[in-house]
């Protein structure tokens, strides 16, 4: 059998949502979620259907430098960008499904124009969003306003992480931007976490280190 070729996200879903009048839509995504270290980072794109980027696609089937390409090319020609971060230690005290969630709702809200609706990449949908929203799984590779805004999202969060580790070298952030490869850990393991930086609540870190700046104890 042979394989199929990998789909690619398009404007369907927008352009059935402009022709029932929603016409300014914005693709919603985050990054960070399963780190370790760095912070969640949501981005909200609003592009404009009569320029629309090309190449666009799911952020993780991109190269690094293509990506950076592509983020360029979405701030020129988009209508409205916003982003959202919440930090480790928020991460820490809340949740990592709640900071996401939060992320995404402050990106939306912090758009230059309101959008009409907002379709958003995975199965959950912020609450008190102040338009209509569609969950879509692998919406990054469905439709090409939420790979916009999953492409900002990711080429930001690596440029803060890439400059983590100018700070931090033992610990290579620029290399994998936080996430649990086993350089990573293997750092954590020989140095320990880095306040502010690091997840305590996270594995292999919870529960073993304690965030000595703040009152959250990791249990």
């Amino acid at each position: 059998m042979f394989s199929s070729p990998l789909v690619k996200p398009d404007f369907a879903s927008e352009l059935c949502l402009m022709q029932r009048g929603a016409y300014h839509i914005a693709g919603v995504d985050e990054v960070g979620r399963g780190a370790l270290a760095g912070p969640v980072m949501a981005a909200a794109v609003i592009l404009d259907a009569s320029n629309l980027p090309e190449g666009l696609n799911d952020s993780k089937r991109l190269g690094a430098q293509y990506r950076a390409v592509l983020c360029k090319d979405i701030l020129v020609r988009a209508l409205a960008i916003s982003v959202c971060s919440f930090s480790p230690r928020s991460i820490d005290k809340s949740d990592i499904r709640k900071c996401s969630l939060e992320a995404m709702h402050r990106a939306v809200d912090g758009l230059a124009i309101r959008p009409c609706h907002v379709l958003i990449d995975g199965r959950d949908i912020p609450s008190g969003l102040s338009c209509g929203a569609d969950a879509l799984i692998k919406g990054d590779q469905r439709s090409i306003s939420i790979a916009a805004a999953s492409i900002v999202a990711k080429v930001l969060r690596d440029r803060m992480m890439a400059r983590a580790g100018t700070v931090y070298p033992a610990y290579q952030l620029e290399k994998h931007a936080g996430y649990a490869t086993i350089v990573h850990r293997k750092a954590i393991e020989e140095r320990g976490p880095v306040n502010g930086l690091h997840r305590y609540s996270f594995a292999p870190i919870r529960g073993r280190f304690l965030d000595e700046t703040d009152d959250f104890t990791g249990s």
